[in-house]
């Protein structure tokens, strides 16, 4: 049963590289020995970060393990929107109201940096204004989310409608929830050709990119750095940390404070048109109350759909998430129960434990991550923020890098603590009346 919701031709690979791989290794040859700054990791932040530094007139050497944007920059499900968790009540408890409407505004300038550029810049990554539909996955979820939207209404400006139950068939094609808020104000793009069109603003600039360059290791070395290589080294005057999700113990600091945790889609075959009307009338990006997320969408083509979450208690593969995704997306539309899964993929978002994203400076190092499954305006505003703070802007300063960026006694970087997480909050959301 399982196997059989499998397309016989099924990728492994995102349904965002159809049609093009990613791009080749763009700077031959290996890296210089010295470069004014370093940045460690081409994905949004590194990249975003990369281009505020060229264009200010550094000297960048960008270096990746893989090809650029091998990791989740290519891998996410492309929604975007200026609201995140926690809650400005959770925020609130713990930070206090003035600090958590300073974190909150921040998050929205993320989102308004990030549509900005792609508009200034001219990136043509299938950006729409689609709107974000929050669905009450239980009937005790709906009245909260109605709560917590009329807050940001309110404190924060966010546009953002209850609708019932009885009217939700507007908005979404399904039985399965009781009631949703919809939020007009978000958006969604192309993963994979936001990354390419960033990419080549980068190398434009004038950056320099070196693709299989694993870093081992980085040092302090007076008042500037050595960055090692296997084999070698390059001296910089400065440091951009920027894996996120594929942080790895190069960075040992850095990896006992970021939580890797897989994120699952699949994307089905192509719909009938009269279909994809029915299930997403007006195609807007989906999410659900629960805990352990799903989020959903249609493609940009609005031919198929791309499904995503968390399925799993630990790490699994594509092949063996993708029957259980199909199982869950069924609950959400049962006449997709026949529809084949065409691809089926997986990328590390990274987690912290204040669920809070981090940018700051740590032993002359500068950082940003941990974006907790918002990355796409999150990573390309903070690897601004961490150019600028380089460059001496006073716009580099952030409310985030005042915050206390927590671990864990015992933990190094392997989370030996998701499975029990997950399982606890997916009982507590079975568990919703």
């Amino acid at each position: 049963m399982a196997a059989s919701v499998l397309a016989s031709n099924l990728k492994a690979t995102p349904y965002w590289w159809e049609g093009h791989d990613l791009p080749a290794h763009p700077s031959a040859g290996s890296p210089p020995e010295r470069a004014e700054v370093v940045v460690i990791g081409s994905g949004y932040t590194g990249l975003s970060a990369a281009l505020t530094l060229a264009r200010a007139g550094r000297q960048v050497v960008i270096l990746d393990a893989e090809q650029p944007g091998f990791g989740c920059s290519t891998r996410n499900g492309g929604q975007v929107g200026p609201r995140f968790g926690p809650s400005f009540a959770e925020l609130s408890r713990a930070y206090g109201v003035d600090k958590a409407r300073r974190l909150k505004r921040e998050n929205h300038a993320a989102y308004d940096y990030l549509t900005d550029l792609i508009g200034t810049e001219g990136i043509d990554c299938d950006f729409k204004t689609t709107g974000h539909l929050l669905c009450a996955h239980a009937a005790d979820r709906y009245e909260p989310a109605v709560r917590a939207a009329e807050t940001e209404q309110r404190e924060f400006g966010i546009e953002a409608h209850a609708i019932p139950k009885a009217e939700q068939h507007r908005e979404v094609g399904s039985d399965a929830f009781h009631g949703a808020v919809l939020f007009p104000g978000g958006g969604a793009l192309d993963p994979m050709k936001y990354h390419r069109g960033l990419l080549a603003r980068v190398l434009a600039a004038g950056a320099t990119l070196f693709t299989g360059q694993r870093v081992t290791g980085v040092e302090r070395d007076g008042k500037g750095f050595t960055v090692k290589l296997a084999g070698r080294s390059i001296t910089a005057g400065d440091v951009v940390l920027a894996t996120n999700g594929y942080t790895k113990d190069a960075t040992p600091w850095w990896q006992r404070r970021l939580i890797p945790i897989g994120s699952y889609i699949i994307a089905t075959e192509e719909l009938d048109p009269a279909l994809m009307a029915k299930i997403c009338p007006k195609g807007r990006m989906l999410n659900e109350t629960r805990k352990v997320v799903y989020y959903y969408r249609p493609s940009p083509d609005n031919r198929r759909i791309l499904f995503g979450g968390r399925v799993a208690l630990s790490e699994t593969d594509p092949r063996v998430s993708g029957p259980r995704l199909h199982e869950a997306m069924v609950r959400v539309w049962p006449e997709l129960r026949d529809v084949k899964v065409t691809h089926s993929w997986m990328g590390f978002v990274a987690f912290t434990f204040a669920h809070l994203p981090h940018v700051g400076v740590q032993d002359g190092v500068h950082y940003a991550m941990g974006y907790c499954g918002n990355g796409v305006p999150r990573s390309t505003f903070y690897g601004h923020k961490a150019a600028l703070k380089i460059l001496g802007h006073p716009d580099g300063a952030s409310e985030m890098d005042q915050l206390d960026f927590q671990t864990r006694p015992l933990y190094y970087g392997r989370p030996w603590f998701l499975a029990p997480s997950i399982a606890y909050y997916k009982l507590k959301d079975r568990l919703a009346a």
